[in-house]
């Protein structure tokens, strides 16, 4: 970083590290221990839509590479479109730390096919859901441009409410185990995020 970029109060952007990712299944494991809140086997990734030829290609490398263990019992991926525009892929494994930790691969190839395709800046979360024996839900957001995480938990009852108690305290459980992202203005809300 140069001088003038200092005076300007620019910086570096961080480097998207998707090996961040594999922390996960180890983060899930205090993250049950310590709140009861257990992986649900659902996760997806959000991205910005993209039209054009090499896009489509990308995504339907995605979706046979996901969908490879469908005829032996395994759940197909499935793309949707949120009111912003975004296109989010969900993916699903069974519960459990070997779930979690297949989980966890499916969403780093999606991240990484897009990223070696060229489309890492559109790129924006992937998320892994959990679930407390109340029923309450629990997201681990990856934020892909700043390689961090930060817990997002809607209130119950519905309604776009967090629950900022619970996030405070899974960041307060979890600091160890993940790259908790550290600016509280960027745990973004991901109202009605497939695998939430």
């Amino acid at each position: 970083m140069g001088l003038l970029d200092s005076i300007l109060g620019r910086s570096k952007p961080v480097r998207p590290d998707l090996d961040q990712l594999f922390a996960v299944p180890s983060a899930a494991l205090t993250l049950q221990a310590s709140t009861g809140f257990a992986p649900t086997g659902v996760g997806s990734v959000c991205f910005a839509g993209v039209e054009g030829g090499t896009f489509a290609r990308i995504q339907e490398d995605v979706r046979e590479l996901l969908d490879a263990d469908t005829g032996r019992g395994g759940i197909p991926v499935g793309f949707s479109r949120d009111s912003y525009g975004y296109t989010w892929l969900l993916a699903r494994q069974e519960t459990g730390a070997d779930g979690t930790a297949a989980l966890v691969n499916d969403l780093h190839a999606v991240n990484t096919l897009l990223q070696d395709g060229g489309f890492g800046p559109h790129l924006l979360c992937s998320l892994i859901g959990f679930r407390d024996p109340e029923g309450r839900s629990l997201a681990l957001v990856y934020l892909y441009k700043r390689g961090t995480f930060y817990p997002f938990a809607p209130a119950p009852g519905g309604g776009e409410r967090r629950d900022n108690q619970l996030e405070l305290q899974v960041r307060a459980v979890l600091g160890d185990d993940l790259r908790v992202e550290g600016d509280l203005s960027r745990w973004f809300p991901v109202w009605g995020a497939p695998g939430l």
